[in-house]
């Protein structure tokens, strides 16, 4: 007998009962389709995370100023200016490992254009922010570092500003804002940039040279920054390298004594990125986990059904064996019948998988990437578990005794 006609004798035995053959692979269809919705949603997840860390910028440092203390109650970072402009020029020039160094200073202010407001962050920063930040400029021209020495009156706005100010699809390149009754011309407006893990709006912002911040939008500290530092790394595995560095040249340039407290914060969103990461990823593994007990007890359900199809058609298999069927088409029929049960449960649970997740990204606002390898492997997965559960019943059906099996009423 060739396959062919196996696998037609095969699938004429399982339509013969429907409704069995469906509950059978039913296991089979939960766990396939539970695999492939769990690992959707979970790369989608995971997509998101690494997109939005990618917003905030690549390998990316933030070092925070230190925190007040007042009758035994502290402030919380930021609250007291600790870091000088010599702390930042030393960053830029003793750490190896960084690559950039940029101050943000920051207010909120009304910006006013001929015939629209929008009140929004105004920051005080240089060239190198947008670099650490991965931030291009969608129109117009960049910040140079004549803007920033210099103290030119020109802006840059983020996409969202630009939009409130004069309308989408507009472009206000060269055109006259007032920030705080000053003019100010738009020199670029930053490409979109999108919303971080905790929603803040990055496009709703404004970015002006940092001199120009200081003489004309808020007075300085003098030596002090009244703001916080971004730190661009050399690369993503260096951030640690750079952090302990910087960390040691600050506590060194503060005179901080061995044991005590920093008076500055350093924050390595790569590490948290890289946190958010495992956490999916463990999530993930959990759920493919329990996806596959679905598969393991479908293949149970299998060998059952096949085991107990034995035992119903042992006359059959008699009658096959007496016209000259021998021990290995009986094998082949029987597992050709499990394969073609697992395979199909496996093909309709890809089906239902992947539209269960479209529904549940659609119903609560889910990401979803589906990953042509994962519906691969569970199919595949789906048909080596019905070889395995298969084996048992095809080769007791394959031993039976052509004699015995006639006589079996």
């Amino acid at each position: 007998m060739n396959p062919l006609q196996t696998l037609r004798v095969a699938v004429r035995a399982l339509l013969r009962n429907k409704m069995r053959s469906f509950l059978t692979t039913l296991g089979i269809i939960i766990g396939v389709a539970a695999v492939i919705a769990m690992v959707a949603i979970g790369e989608g997840a995971k997509a998101r995370v690494e997109q939005s860390f990618a917003a905030m910028g690549s390998n990316l440092l933030i070092v925070v100023p230190g925190s007040t203390t007042a009758g035994g109650q502290h402030g919380g970072f930021g609250s007291m200016p600790t870091l000088t402009w010599d702390d930042l020029r030393a960053i830029r020039t003793e750490v190896p490992s960084v690559k950039y160094a940029a101050p943000q200073l920051r207010t909120v202010a009304q910006l006013v254009s001929e015939d629209q407001n929008w009140s929004t962050s105004v920051n005080g920063t240089t060239p190198d922010f947008f670099a650490i930040r991965n931030w291009p400029i969608a129109q117009g021209a960049p910040m140079t570092e004549s803007d920033a020495e210099g103290g030119t009156k020109v802006v840059f706005l983020g996409q969202t500003v630009a939009d409130k100010l004069f309308g989408p699809n507009a472009n206000p390149v060269g055109q006259l804002i007032r920030i705080k009754n000053i003019p100010f011309q738009v020199q670029g407006v930053l490409a979109k940039k999108g919303q971080s893990p905790m929603g803040q709006d990055y496009d709703d912002a404004a970015f002006i040279p940092l001199k120009t911040f200081q003489t004309k939008i808020q007075g300085g500290l003098q030596q002090f920054i009244s703001g916080i530092i971004f730190v661009g790394a050399t690369s993503p595995s260096g951030t640690v390298r750079a952090e302990k560095q910087i960390r040691a040249l600050l506590r060194d340039r503060h005179h901080l004594a061995p044991g005590a407290d920093d008076d500055f914060s350093i924050r390595n969103l790569t590490e948290l990125a890289n946190t958010q990461e495992q956490n999916n990823k463990t999530l993930a593994t959990l759920l493919a986990s329990i996806a596959a007990v679905s598969l393991l007890v479908g293949g149970i359900g299998i060998m059952n059904i096949m085991l107990v199809s034995v035992t119903e058609r042992t006359r059959e298999i008699g009658v096959r064996m007496a016209v000259g069927a021998k021990p290995r088409n009986i094998l082949a029929q029987f597992l050709v019948e499990a394969l073609t049960l697992s395979f199909a449960g496996g093909l309709i649970g890809v089906v239902l998988g992947v539209v269960a997740a479209q529904w549940l990204a659609g119903r609560y606002h889910w990401p979803m990437l589906i990953r042509p390898d994962i519906i691969i492997i569970s199919v595949v997965f789906s048909a080596l578990v019905g070889v395995v559960f298969g084996l048992y019943p095809a080769r007791k059906a394959s031993r039976l005794d052509p004699i015995e099996a006639l006589r079996f009423e």
